[in-house]
C-alpha cells in the first residue's frame, strides 16, 4: 500500500478554477472520505489523483514519488467508478482478470490472484456467471474484485454505491468497511452522501467550492465543527441556525440572545459585543421540556411530525418565524398544529459568524 501527500494542488478549465489550492496528507492504509455538495470538486480532485485529469499547479506524491506527469497505469492505483463498467460479454472471471491478461500477467499468477479476490469478496460461485445474471450489488462486487486483483498502492472510489437502492448501499457499505480491515488498504471515496463519509472513514476531508473547509475524523467534524458550512452539511438532520445578538462577551465566552430565545453563555471565539452571529444547534441536543437555569430554551407552532421508527423528527416555528428541527423520542405524543418546547445544553452548540 502507499500514502498521499497533496501539495497546493490546482485544477483549471480555461479561467474557471475548479480546485484553487488543496493540501492534503493521506497515510498508508486509511479510509479517506471526500464529501461535499454536487459542484465542489471532489471527483475532480479524485481524477488528478487517478491521472484521468491534468493538474494545474502543485504537486502530487503517491507512495513518495512525483506523479504529476504519470500516465494513470504507472501510479500504482486502481478506480472503482460510478458506473460498473463490466464486459457484457465476459464472464465474472474473465472481468475481473481482463487488466491482468492485458498486461501479460501469466495464467497461473492470473487465476491465483482472481480466485483470491473472489474469495475475499465471497464470489467463488459467480465466477461463471456473465454480468447480466447478476445484481446491482454483485456487479459492484465485480468492479471493486477487479480493482483488488491488481494489488494497487491505493484504492479509488468514485461514488460507487449511489446507482444502488438503500438497503444494497447498506451491505455495501458494510462490505467495503470490511475489505478496508481486511486489506489494510489506502482508500480514498467519494461521496455526497454525509452518512456515507460518517460511517466508512478514518478520516473525512470537506470540500466546498474547490478548497477543503475542514479535514478531521467523524467525530471531530460532528462535534467541533469550524464553520457553518461543516457544521450544515455533517448531520442528519442538519444543523438548527437560529440568528442571534451579541451581548457581551468575557474571554471565551458570549451572552447571546434572540427574538425567540433568552440569553445564554456559549463558547465564542472572534466575536464582540453587538455582533450578529448565528446559533447553532444539532436536533439532537434539543431535548422535550422547560429550560432550567443556565440553559437555552426553544418553543414554537409544530409544523411537521415525521415518526421514522427509532426516532420521531419534530419541526416548529417559533414566534420569530424561524424553523427549528428537534429529534425526539418515538413515544412522545405531539401532534401537529400543537406546541412544543425544546431545551439545550450552552455547551452543545456552536457560534458562527
Amino acid at each position: 500500500m502507499a500514502s498521499l501527500s497533496l501539495a497546493g494542488l490546482k485544477k483549471s478549465f480555461g479561467a474557471v478554477d475548479v480546485i484553487k489550492g488543496v493540501d492534503l496528507e493521506v497515510k498508508d492504509g486509511e479510509f479517506v472520505v471526500f464529501v461535499g455538495p454536487s459542484g465542489c470538486g471532489k471527483s475532480t480532485l479524485l481524477r488528478m489523483i487517478a491521472g484521468l485529469e491534468e493538474i494545474s499547479g502543485g504537486e502530487l506524491h503517491i507512495g513518495g514519488r512525483l506523479c504529476n506527469d504519470l500516465e494513470p497505469r504507472e501510479r500504482e492505483i486502481a478506480m472503482v467508478f460510478q458506473s460498473y463498467a463490466l464486459y457484457p460479454h465476459m464472464t465474472v472471471y474473465d472481468n475481473m482478470g481482463f487488466g491482468l491478461s492485458l498486461n501479460k500477467t501469466p495464467k497461473t499468477e492470473l487465476d491465483a490472484r482472481v480466485r483470491e479476490a473472489a474469495r475475499i469478496l465471497k464470489m467463488e460461485h459467480l465466477l461463471e456467471r456473465k454480468p447480466s445474471q447478476l445484481s446491482g450489488g454483485q456487479r459492484q462486487r465485480v468492479a471493486i474484485g477487479r480493482a483488488i486483483v491488481r494489488k494497487p498502492g491505493v484504492f479509488l472510489f468514485d461514488e460507487p454505491l449511489s446507482n444502488l437502492d438503500a438497503a444494497l448501499r447498506v451491505d455495501m457499505r458494510m462490505e467495503l468497511a470490511k475489505l478496508h480491515r481486511e486489506l489494510s488498504a489506502t482508500m480514498i471515496y467519494v461521496t455526497h452522501d454525509q452518512i456515507e463519509a460518517m460511517t466508512l472513514a478514518d478520516k473525512i476531508v470537506v470540500l466546498d467550492g474547490g478548497l477543503v473547509q475542514q479535514v478531521g475524523s467523524p467525530m471531530e467534524l460532528y462535534k467541533n465543527p469550524v464553520n457553518k458550512f461543516v457544521a450544515g452539511f455533517i448531520g442528519a438532520p442538519k444543523m438548527n441556525f437560529l440568528p442571534v445578538k451579541v451581548q457581551s462577551v468575557q474571554g471565551d465566552m458570549a451572552s447571546v440572545a434572540s427574538e425567540a430565545m433568552g440569553p445564554i453563555l456559549v463558547r465564542s471565539k472572534g466575536f464582540k459585543s453587538g455582533d450578529s452571529a448565528l446559533l447553532g444547534v444539532r436536533p439532537q441536543y434539543l431535548k422535550p421540556g422547560k429550560a432550567a437555569e443556565g440553559e437555552g430554551s426553544i418553543g414554537g407552532k409544530i409544523v411537521l411530525v415525521e415518526r421514522l421508527g427509532t426516532e420521531t423528527i419534530i419541526a416548529i416555528d417559533t414566534p420569530a418565524n424561524e424553523r427549528v428541527v428537534a429529534s425526539v423520542p418515538v413515544d412522545m405524543e405531539l401532534s401537529f398544529g400543537g406546541t412544543a418546547e425544546f431545551q439545550f445544553a450552552p455547551a452543545s452548540a456552536h457560534l458562527f459568524h
